[in-house]
């Protein structure tokens, strides 16, 4: 059995055996398979649906992308289910990569040299790769140091001389002085982090470029020591200028030492497994895009609260939040995203829409816009949704839009007129035909 299993969302995992492993099934080993129920009950604890047990042999996955390294080394990597069967597993590695990228907030050529071209490895070894050059450049520039506060005894008088300790000391023992100094070290917060890191990688990595790039900076960083406190260190990690550029290093850093993580797995066992919610990732990439698009005076909210569905004995109940919430002036425009495929063409199965997120943007509509306005409903585009849908009117003038967002061409494709304060790169020219 191969120790590299490579699905896509909502998936089976079973330890039956099968014809062929492909996208939407898989085998896995029996002790995996356990593990992942034990990951499985973990996330459930922590109010997350990571995947439901079918049967005795078969697990179903959920809407978490990334990868998971199982104690007895099998790696199950988890696609977005985006593209079609059959290039799905490159362009949907390429995908993945581009919403970490920038949920990790790289600028494009940062993303650029991070190697986004580059998809005939999994997701971690791309990880440790990234981390791995992040952590060369900031060697070839030099690590900062810190002075270090030194309190011991000694024979010799070296920086102050503690006098209080000096008077302490016990009879016969004159000749030792109790003295404090500086030393000028490189054992700060930053650097016991990065060990750490590195650390985790020389053991994790599998690939032969990474495993000899890891050792080469294992030995000239080896007298670094590793982080005692991981959380402690990474609150302490300083922002200021003379750490600029630490900032290239430290996203990599995060993920790979589980803090940065929207969701990442805990427990005894820590390989190298990072998981995503891709509601989250796609949200946060459509949010980066819309705000770059924005018209001079528009503003965006990304999870608006200042409304509720009602209120009870004077205060709110029932928090309204929207994706996002454009305000220009006095206008308002309230957009939601939803990580789901539509079918333009199944007309009589209402395209694959939701009646509870319909309830839900009629409820954004007449909180945050009083009845009266547009609101969005946004899919990723494919192949069976490529055009915005007709609007739907809840009458008295407030209207939903249903659009797609092209994830290969970062275009949000918005019906003219719709009156959205966006840049015209981000309208469509047509709507979708009526069937």
């Amino acid at each position: 059995m191969s120790s590299l299993i490579v699905v896509r969302e909502y998936a089976r995992l079973t330890t039956a055996p099968l014809p062929r492993n492909t996208l939407d099934e898989a085998q896995v080993s029996p002790s995996a398979f356990a593990w992942l129920c034990e990951l499985m009950a973990g996330f459930r604890r922590s109010g997350a649906q990571l995947m439901q047990l079918e049967g005795r042999q078969c697990l179903r996955l959920d809407s978490y992308v990334g990868v998971l390294e199982s104690p007895c080394g099998q790696v199950i990597e988890i696609l977005p289910k985006h593209h079609d069967e059959g290039d799905c597993e490159t362009s949907s590695r390429r995908l993945l990569c581009k919403l970490i990228a920038s949920a990790l907030d790289l600028s494009p050529r940062e993303a650029q040299e991070a190697g986004l071209q580059l998809f005939d490895t999994p997701l971690s070894e791309w990880v440790m790769r990234e981390f791995l050059r992040a952590l060369e450049q900031l060697v070839k520039r030099g690590l900062r140091f810190d002075y270090q506060r030194i309190e011991e005894e000694q024979r010799y008088l070296r920086g102050q001389l503690d006098v209080v300790r000096q008077m302490r000391q016990p009879p016969g023992r004159d000749h030792y002085f109790q003295i404090r100094h500086d030393v000028f070290l490189p054992d700060r917060p930053e650097n016991r982090l990065l060990q750490s890191a590195l650390a985790l990688v020389c053991k994790a990595t599998q690939d032969p470029d990474n495993w000899r790039l890891a050792h080469e900076l294992a030995g000239m960083l080896h007298e670094l020591p590793a982080s005692r406190n991981t959380e402690a260190d990474f609150r302490q990690w300083r922002d200021d200028r003379l750490m600029a550029h630490y900032q290239a290093v430290k996203p990599w850093c995060e993920l790979i030492l589980y803090r940065h993580m929207p969701q990442a797995v805990a427990g005894d066992y820590r390989g190298i497994s990072l998981l995503f919610p891709m509601e989250k990732l796609f949200e946060d990439y459509v949010a980066r895009h819309v705000r770059s698009r924005l018209l001079p005076g528009a503003r965006l909210t990304t999870q608006a609260s200042s409304d509720a569905l009602c209120t009870h004995l004077g205060k709110k109940m029932f928090q309204l939040q929207p994706d996002l919430l454009i305000e220009q002036g006095s206008m308002r425009w309230v957009l939601d995203t939803k990580w789901k495929r539509l079918d333009s063409s199944d007309r009589d199965g209402k395209y694959g829409l939701s009646q509870a997120d319909f309830y839900q943007l009629f409820a954004y509509g007449q909180r945050y816009l009083d009845g009266k306005g547009e609101l969005a409903l946004i899919y990723p585009a494919y192949r069976k949704f490529a055009r915005p849908l007709h609007p739907f009117d809840f009458g008295g003038g407030l209207r939903l839009h249903v659009v797609p967002f092209d994830l290969e061409r970062d275009e949000l494709l918005l019906p003219v007129g719709c009156g959205f304060p966006l840049l015209a790169k981000s309208v469509a020219t047509d709507l979708e035909p009526i069937h």
